[in-house]
């Protein structure tokens, strides 16, 4: 890194530091208050071997001049420090930005100067709208009251920002910029406009700035990007990995790349079906509820990864998926081998990014008494129907965890995980366990902004009976397939098929709802679970298709 010092228009010492690939592009980075150009140190390095990278310390932080002038620290004069540096370090060459805070206050103040479109390539703004921004936006929320819903957002958004003050009052920045924030003349439209692609990194636990402020940014901006990410104020420090991908996504596409399935999703403006530029992952996508799953999500504008042990169900599958317009990605999988799941969850990250949404479907039927299973059938129950979520949970989510972006994943129990059945012993341990990994690793994940829904179906008619193995004793063994046609009989009388479950998982993920229970015995039996637990322990004892 090497330090030097430029002047800014009213002769304040500002210091900058560069850094990265001398040859590359420059990204000039800009902190809020209280910070240094320290606060970037986690993004830096992400970005070095890409950008020639500049930072500077604002005017009264680091080794930059401290004016006493509470004047000195107008957003005005922050812009002019900015100017000031990319004047010093690009000449003529329009430089890329990344800003937070007071830091990105800054860079918009200057966006709105005549010929500041010839000076910045782009613009990833982080939790620093303009002054005028907030005062436009508490005006057109609080001066109509007839929108209740609007007027209610502006008047969370002032009583934070006035919660905020107190604690600022010693910091000349906000003193300086205070009253015109809050109570400044409304602006002309004109003068909030920008030429030059903005993209928003929206934090969602932002104690200042509540998400609903930049729903508008759109009537300003005409290029404009927007990531919304579970973090708080200090997203460089917490998702520096975000920020970089962020700004290196956005420049590749301005330079002429395709743009990345994120930065499309992120696109305001873009028409686009529910789940349009999004990639979902679903298992044993073969036939049955996964078939008809990964089928519901390509109609709603998913991408569909589909996996499978049945390599020519996978091709049914995918020429339906590409039927609806989407595209399908096919993968052979047996999700009860763990070095398997994660070799395949490293090539699909690597060839189509990481899914925004993961559904862990796969599973085997088994019916018998406990007592007659061998303890080979009962662990491959257990491996394939537990073992398999296990193994896509933990090579998907922390994939997901890293990214750093949210994201979904689905894990399909059943109506069986809380409805214990005499005979079917190992099949109702392993949804049983299925719920309460689910349970436990939803309330991990929250804080990472991943949400994780348990879907329960009952009784539905689709292939499993036929796959189902029987453990019978050996004086029944001849009994197999009565058996099995009585249960099929059963799943028929019902007529419920996959589809209803697919759509169900749809419509789960949208609302992030937690337990998901289909078809309406699910619902009734999860009610009864919950409140009688002893008439459900004396049901199990009763008859069945055995």
């Amino acid at each position: 890194m090497t330090q030097r010092f430029v002047e800014s228009s009213d002769g304040v010492r500002i210091a900058v530091y560069e850094q990265g690939n001398a040859d590359g592009p420059a990204l000039v980075l800009a902190h809020g208050y209280p910070d240094t150009h320290r606060l970037w140190d986690g993004v830096v390095p992400l970005l070095a071997d890409r950008f020639r990278v500049i930072c500077y310390d604002n005017r009264g932080a680091g080794d930059s001049t401290v004016p006493k002038r509470t004047s000195a620290y107008r957003t005005e004069r922050l812009a002019d420090d900015f100017a000031a540096v990319i004047d010093a370090v690009s000449g003529e060459r329009a430089v890329h930005v990344l800003a937070h805070d007071w830091g990105s206050a800054a860079v918009w103040e200057f966006l709105t100067r005549p010929g500041a479109a010839n000076r910045v390539a782009s613009f990833t703004s982080v939790a620093g709208p303009r002054p005028d921004h907030v005062n436009r936006y508490l005006i057109d929320t609080l001066g109509r009251p007839y929108r209740p819903r609007r007027f209610l957002q502006g008047l969370r958004q002032l009583g934070q920002l006035a919660v905020m003050a107190p604690r600022s009052v010693r910091v000349k920045m906000y003193r300086a910029n205070a009253v015109r924030t809050i109570a400044g003349a409304r602006p002309d439209d004109r003068d909030l406009g920008v030429d030059v692609p903005v993209q928003l990194i929206v934090n969602a636990r932002d104690p200042y700035l509540r998400p609903s402020f930049y729903d508008e940014m759109g009537a300003w901006v005409p290029q404009l990007w927007r990531r919304d990410i579970k973090a708080g104020h200090r997203s460089p420090a917490s998702h520096p990995q975000v920020l970089a991908r962020s700004v290196i996504q956005l420049v590749d596409h301005l330079d002429g790349a395709p743009a990345a399935r994120e930065l499309l999703r992120a696109q305001v403006g873009r028409a686009r079906k529910p789940f349009g530029d999004t990639l979902v992952s679903v298992t044993g996508a073969g036939s049955g509820i996964g078939r008809e799953t990964a089928v519901a999500f390509a109609r709603d504008g998913a991408d569909v990864v589909i996996s499978d042990v049945d390599v020519t169900g996978l091709e049914e599958t995918a020429r339906r998926i590409v039927a609806e317009g989407a595209a399908a990605h096919s993968y052979p999988l047996d999700v009860a081998d763990a070095a398997a799941v994660e070799a395949f969850a490293e090539r699909v990250c690597a060839e189509h990014g990481v899914p925004d949404i993961v559904v862990n479907n796969a599973g085997v039927g088994h019916a018998g008494f406990f007592l007659d299973t061998p303890a080979e059938e009962f662990d491959r129950v257990l491996d394939i129907n537990f073992g398999g979520v296990v193994n896509g949970c933990r090579s998907f989510a922390k994939r997901l965890v890293e990214r750093g972006t949210g994201g979904h994943i689905v894990n399909v129990a059943s109506m069986a995980s809380y409805a214990p059945v005499n005979v079917m012993n190992a099949y109702c341990t392993s949804k049983a366990a299925v719920y309460m990994f689910s349970d436990c690793l939803r309330a991990e994940l929250d804080t990472a902004g991943i949400g994780l829904t348990t879907i329960c179906p009952g009784v539905v008619g689709t292939n499993i009976v036929d796959t189902t193995r029987f453990s019978l004793p050996e004086a029944r063994s001849h009994d197999v397939e009565t058996v099995r046609g009585r249960a099929r009989k059963g799943f028929g009388v019902r007529r419920y098929g996959p589809e209803k479950v697919a759509k169900a998982i749809v419509a789960a993920v949208k609302a992030n709802k937690a337990i998901r229970p289909v078809t309406p015995e699910a619902y009734f039996v999860y009610g009864a679970a919950h409140a009688l637990p002893p008439a459900m322990r004396s049901a199990a004892r009763g008859g069945s298709v055995m």
